[in-house]
């Protein structure tokens, strides 16, 4: 009891920093990050495009308060977010990261199913002057991902300095539905800040609680506007504060919320759209939306933020995000047309199970640190291995918020889930929580969630963790082993270890950063073929269970064109 009520006066004494100088929202224009463009494609023998892409991290400057100095930020390509990727499904890319900052780095693409060596493990790390290839499969459907640090315990500060950037997996299978597209596409990247009166940033580091800022930014501007014609958009909203949650609406001056269509989330499109006046995400969550603003020309329609649950410290207008600024005309009347009843016909919900597989505790204190999984803290290297589902499998794991006036987003890397229950606190699952699948799901407290997901299908060594990211630099962070199945017809797996030496960081020499050594090295990674089996491995697996299903499992047959509906 002691070490709780210690915990709780030291965290809430640590997240007090000073506030920002005034700021008046809705001044500046909403920035549109760069599209990230390739330095080169390849074609293997087999017929894959392979992209290459470069991305430095490196400090630079921003003027974000127009009459005080620069803020110091250390971001991708000197920017903050990052590039936008906007990456056809089934094109392979391999993205050199290499670290000019000051602090070790590590990155993960959040909502890809990649093999160990490049899921950003937070101990496989980058140090300054290093860099690694990073080879992404983008073989799932279509969906709003995002890159960013994962440095053991530096986390929250690396990404909140600025490592952090979307990354959209394109189908080309959705263009047939008419959703708003090119200009009329739009990521909207939510986070929160605090500035000194010298204009630079508050930094988070030795906070051990949350980390609430009093400056909202969307794509690193605070509190923008918009411009937007009088027809319908799509926006790719994501969570990439460190604590912060938000309950999103749009609003009229007058002060009416305005429906609008939520058509997917982490996991990809919908099967159908979820029509909803507001929208509670948390931290590492995307959902995407589309808003027709063709019955306001000349009006305004501002973005709010409702959320005051969990502990979670609001500050003047951090009830409010964005303004949209609507015009009198459409210059381009392409896609603008009624949002399509069905969406995706395939999504590849896991098998139903009944038997709890695993429960999770996410809570203060334990193992002698200030958040733990289960009590146990992920510097614990001999136990923070807490779950071995077997390759293929489908698990149901419970997910409880056991302790700590915060939300607790648990991420589990590598799959796809489907939220099953909610007890305890809001004690319903969303519509559109349930809509599709996702990576991420919020905890408030008191509430336990169950989650289906099957473990694949890759094995091999990854992290699930709070989204809080000040959670997770202070041990709220596990791993999971899948095992592998030799049944599956695979006797060895080469790439189930994420500090594999192969695959580790390597000190910077100009001559590796030469065009022709680059070129080299990107046929090398693709003559690997990593991701090859992928299909063959799901259907396997599905063989496999149907034949032999597990326990509490109501599997009859294999699910119809998984691994048509998974991977390309």
């Amino acid at each position: 009891m002691s070490f709780l009520i210690n915990s709780l006066v030291l965290g809430l004494a640590a997240v007090s920093v000073s506030a920002s100088p005034a700021y008046t929202p809705f001044q500046a224009e909403l920035p549109i990050p760069e599209v990230a463009v390739p330095d080169f494609s390849i074609t293997t023998k087999d017929g894959r495009t392979v992209q290459s892409y470069s991305i430095t991290i490196e400090q630079f400057t921003k003027q974000v308060y127009p009459n005080l100095g620069a803020a110091t930020m250390v971001g991708y390509n000197g920017q903050a977010p990052g590039p936008t990727f906007r990456i056809d499904r089934g094109v392979e890319t391999v993205i050199r990261f290499l670290n000019k900052g000051t602090n070790n780095a590590a990155v993960h693409l959040h909502g890809s199913f990649n093999h160990a060596p490049w899921d950003g493990w937070a101990n496989d790390e980058m140090a300054p002057n290093q860099w690694k290839d990073y080879y992404y499969p983008n073989l799932e459907s279509g969906r709003s991902i995002w890159y960013h640090d994962h440095t053991d315990e530096i986390t929250a500060v690396n990404a909140y300095f600025g490592q952090a950037g979307t990354y959209i997996i394109h189908d080309p299978a959705e263009d047939a539905l008419g959703l708003p597209a090119g200009d009329y596409d739009v990521p909207l990247a939510l986070s929160d800040k605090t500035y000194d009166n010298n204009g630079a940033l508050v930094s988070p580091a030795g906070q051990t609680f949350n980390f609430f800022g009093d400056t909202i930014h969307v794509n690193g501007q605070p509190w923008p506007f918009m411009n937007v014609e009088p027809r319908k958009y799509r926006f790719r909203l994501y969570d990439m504060s460190l604590s912060r949650a938000y309950d999103l609406r749009l609003q009229h001056a007058a002060g009416t919320n305005v429906n609008f269509q939520v058509i997917a989330s982490d996991s990809g499109l919908f099967g159908a759209p979820v029509t909803t006046n507001t929208l509670v995400m948390s931290m590492g969550e995307r959902y995407e939306i589309v808003v027709d603003f063709s019955g306001l020309a000349g009006k305004n329609l501002t973005m709010l933020n409702a959320f005051t649950a969990a502990g979670t410290t609001a500050f003047t207008n951090t009830d409010k995000v964005m303004r949209f600024v609507v015009g009198n005309s459409v210059s381009d009347t392409t896609n603008n047309g009624v949002v399509a009843s069905t969406l995706n016909a395939n999504i590849d919900y896991p098998t139903s199970r009944t038997t709890v597989d695993h429960t999770f505790s996410f809570q203060l204190g334990g193992g002698g640190a200030r958040w733990t999984i289960n009590g146990v803290p992920f510097s614990d290297v001999n136990n923070r291995v807490l779950a071995k589902p077997p390759q293929g499998a489908t698990e149901l794991w419970e997910l409880r918020h056991a302790g700590g006036p915060a939300v607790h987003p648990v991420h589990i890397h590598l799959v796809n889930m489907q939220i099953i229950s909610r007890t305890g606190g809001r004690g319903s699952v969303l519509p559109y929580e349930s809509a599709g699948l996702k990576d991420t799901v919020q905890l408030q407290p008191g509430e336990t969630v169950r989650v289906l997901a099957l473990y694949g299908p890759w094995d091999g060594l990854y992290m699930f963790h709070c989204h809080n990211l000040i959670h997770e630099d202070n041990a709220m962070m596990a791993a999971f082993n899948v095992t592998l199945l030799t049944e599956l017809g695979y006797t060895e797996s080469s790439f189930n270890d994420p500090l594999d030496a192969r695959f580790k960081a390597k000190p910077y020499k100009a001559a590796a950063f030469k065009l022709a050594n680059k070129k080299k090295a990107v046929n090398k990674l693709a003559a690997l073929n990593p991701y090859a089996s992928a299909s063959k491995l799901i259907a396997a697996a599905d063989a496999h269970y149907a034949a032999t299903p597990l326990a509490g499992e109501k599997r009859t047959a294999p699910p119809v064109a998984r691994a048509t509906a998974f991977v390309a």
